[in-house]
């Protein structure tokens, strides 16, 4: 376990946890993140804990969820996530202190694994909450209102095209196949419609 104490490694296991424990956050239900999350951030709690460190960096890796977890909640908050990055990033370099105010991790890891873990965040989370807040594709609310055209005679049932796609349709008054009609609302997967005028 003493591979554990060097503060690279220690750097390194401490942003995988953070970063698979945003993950967890913006994709929750899986499991999967949320237990690469737990291991990796117990393995850098014992390197903090057994290393000397700087309190405020551990301060600043905290707050910087605080940002993060407003930025999942809505989407066009793309601000605060880069924000929440970017004290992130700030906090893990200086986390282990080194020689007056350099880090003890070294500078080229510390790049190169703030670069690859920001671009990651930016992207898989940017993507989570694109995904949160699209509106389905097959909203069959959004066929309310369309017109289409009556494929045959409508009243108890019948059939119709609207949005490119054949539906079971039903109708208070007769209607005439070739005709066209409007969708006034649905009963599951069954349009109400009329004809339109």
């Amino acid at each position: 376990m003493d591979f554990l104490l060097n503060p690279n490694v220690a750097y390194l296991l401490l942003l995988g946890g953070v970063l698979t424990a945003m993950l967890a956050l913006a994709t929750p239900g899986t499991g999967l993140f949320e237990i690469v999350a737990f291991f990796c951030v117990a393995l850098a709690g014992y390197a903090i804990y057994n290393l000397s460190f700087n309190w405020w960096a551990l301060i600043l890796i905290v707050l910087s969820v605080v940002p993060f977890i407003y930025s999942i909640q809505k989407p066009k908050r793309e601000l605060y996530l880069g924000i929440s990055i970017a004290v992130m990033v700030v906090g893990s370099a200086f986390l282990f202190p080194g020689d007056g105010w350099a880090p003890a991790v070294n500078p080229f890891v510390a790049l190169i694994a703030s670069a690859l873990f920001a671009w990651f965040l930016w992207i898989a989370v940017g993507k989570s909450i694109q995904a949160a807040y699209t509106r389905p594709f097959n909203d069959l609310d959004a066929l309310i209102g369309q017109v289409g055209e009556a494929k045959t005679k409508v009243l108890e049932e019948g059939s119709v095209q609207v949005a490119g796609e054949l539906w079971t349709a039903r109708s208070e008054k007769i209607i005439k196949a070739g005709s066209l009609v409007r969708v006034i609302r649905r009963e599951g997967f069954v349009l109400i419609v009329e004809k339109q005028n």
